[in-house]
């Protein structure tokens, strides 16, 4: 390896994603030499806002859409210019009952409302009282897990101490979810609605024994300690802007359009990366390499032979909309400005996210699919431009569950599911509206509905996230399975590699919004004297 000086580095970040942008500025705090490469021709990945629909002046967050794992530190160290705000609607969920349209709306702010719609919905107390008490199991681990996700991994015994409840530890870390689930809970509804933060972006169900379910469902519940998803002022694009800023004001280096081909190391404190930038190669040294991209495409850099285990497959629908109104529900007892204003699940009772993964991991499209909606202009009008504002004009996006990539897999078929697939789960939407959603559509310059779906093959393409997952590979338990032989794997960013790091979502603590690997990355390479 004997690339010219004056390309060398202290480290090379490959993908300029949030994760990516958080090492680079804490490294370059610190006074490394730092280069951010990155494939597309703008940093973000998928924390990221577009104009979707010529003529419409709305910047939707494209794939990422919400934020709850970012902890309030990294923000205040890296100085970043970002207000996340509170959704004060928690969920609705519309459902229909002795022939009547009824639904369950958890509102944040206000106990009293939301016990009063546990008790219309399921005519006693024994359910709001079976939801305070796990909420208040669920809450008291996110208070002790969160700050454990910016530090050394714990060790599984420490990480048990830490949560000092044996019984919760049981239901959570060690028994399949569902086992919890239908203790707790009699309704069926109620026990969807709690059974879905277990399943968004992960292809499982309730008793999976591999527990699946189980880490997906932690981490939708320990954000900042406190389990709450908040909307980011200005959409996705805010807080991926901070983060550039923050790093190229503290002397980062970030290039777009740079396409990293092959990454090859000696194992020690040299490493070189390969990229395609302008039509042309180019290669740079690094002492230390970190990587925001899934470890199987860290794989294919490095040359290293595929992986035993099962590719990564994402299973989600995300679909984007702009609306002239907010639709009318069925419900006529809940006003649409707050039902939409959290999480609107659909076709999301117990039996019917069984039916669906049961349907799709058979190969089928899930014939009443589940989703999850929302509206982030009932919370944050700034992504609207003045002509959008005047025009009455919201956002509504659509989050699909049990959409596996296998569903998707044909190129030769991949459009014509795709459209079935939207079809279906809008007309599932279509069955708690008063009218139908394609009614409330605006319509773009060219006449178009304001609606756009992407596959999990579709964000292969187009991010680079392998199978489409979006937690880059299935998410780990937050703490060390032996014990740590170096700082990358105190951190949990250890490669097979000592000098090549995950950054990403693929980390030991990775997945979500959250620069936690990132963060966690930096920390294991500045453990280390400065060169």
């Amino acid at each position: 390896m004997n690339t010219n000086a004056s390309s060398r580095y202290d480290a090379v970040i490959v993908g300029g994603g949030h994760n990516g942008l958080v090492a680079a500025a804490y490294l370059a705090r610190a006074g490394r030499r730092v280069l951010v490469l990155e494939r597309l021709p703008r940093v973000g990945g998928a924390a990221v806002s577009a104009e979707a629909f010529p003529g419409i002046d709305a910047r939707l967050s494209r794939y990422s859409y919400l934020v709850s794992l970012l902890p309030r530190a990294i923000v205040r160290e890296l100085g970043l210019r970002l207000e996340l705000r509170r959704r004060r609607i928690s969920s609705y969920t519309p459902v229909v009952r002795d022939g009547k349209p009824t639904g369950l709306l958890v509102d944040a702010a206000d106990p009293e409302r939301t016990r009063e719609s546990f008790r219309a919905l399921t005519g006693g107390e024994r359910e709001w009282e079976a939801w305070r008490r796990f909420s208040g199991t669920t809450g008291r681990i996110a208070e002790r897990v969160f700050p454990t996700l910016t530090g050394p991994l714990p060790s599984r015994a420490e990480l048990r101490r830490r949560i000092g409840d044996d019984a919760a530890w049981e239901a959570l870390f060690e028994r399949p979810l569902g086992e919890a689930v239908e203790r707790t809970f009699a309704d069926d509804l109620v026990r969807g609605v709690v059974l879905t933060d277990a399943l968004i972006g992960t292809f499982t169900h309730a008793h999976d024994p591999s527990l699946r379910q189980n880490r997906c469902f932690l981490y939708h519940v320990v954000g900042n300690g406190t389990g709450d998803w908040d909307v980011p002022v200005g959409g996705m694009g805010a807080v991926t802007g901070a983060l550039a800023e923050a790093a190229l004001a503290a002397g980062a280096e970030l290039r777009t359009g740079c396409e990293v081909t092959a990454i090859a190391t000696d194992g020690g404190d040299e490493a070189e990366v390969t990229y395609r930038h302008d039509g042309g190669e180019a290669v740079v040294a690094a002492r230390k390499v970190l990587v925001n991209a899934a470890p199987a495409a860290l794989a294919r850099l490095l040359g290293d032979a595929p992986s035993p285990e099962l590719p990564p497959e994402g299973s989600q629908l995300k679909v984007n909309m702009v609306l002239r109104r907010l639709p009318a529900l069925r419900d006529s007892t809940v006003d649409p400005r707050d039902a939409f204003a959290g999480t609107f699940h659909i076709a999301e009772g117990y039996r019917q996210l069984e039916t669906a993964y049961g349907e799709a991991a058979s190969g089928r499209l899930p014939s009443a699919p589940p989703s999850e909606i929302y509206c982030h202009t009932l919370t944050d009008g700034s992504i609207l431009g003045p002509e959008a504002v005047r025009q009455g004009l919201h956002t509504l996006t659509l989050f699909g569950l049990h959409m596996p990539a296998r569903l998707f897999a044909d190129p030769s078929t991949h459009e014509d599911v795709k459209s079935r697939a939207l079809a279906a789960s809008l007309a599932q939407l279509d069955e708690v509206l008063a009218e139908p959603i394609a009614d409330c559509l605006a319509t773009d310059a060219d006449g178009r509905p304001c609606v756009e779906a992407r596959t999990p093959r579709d964000l292969e393409r187009e991010i680079g996230l392998p199978g489409g997952h979006i937690f880059h590979r299935d998410l780990a338990f937050p703490y060390a399975e032996a014990d740590p032989a170096g700082a990358a794997e105190r951190w949990g960013v250890a490669t097979a590699h000592p000098n090549v790091l995950l950054c990403g979502a693929g980390a030991v603590r990775g997945g979500g919004v959250s620069g936690i690997p990132g963060h966690n990355a930096a920390m294991a390479v500045l453990e280390e004297p400065a060169p």
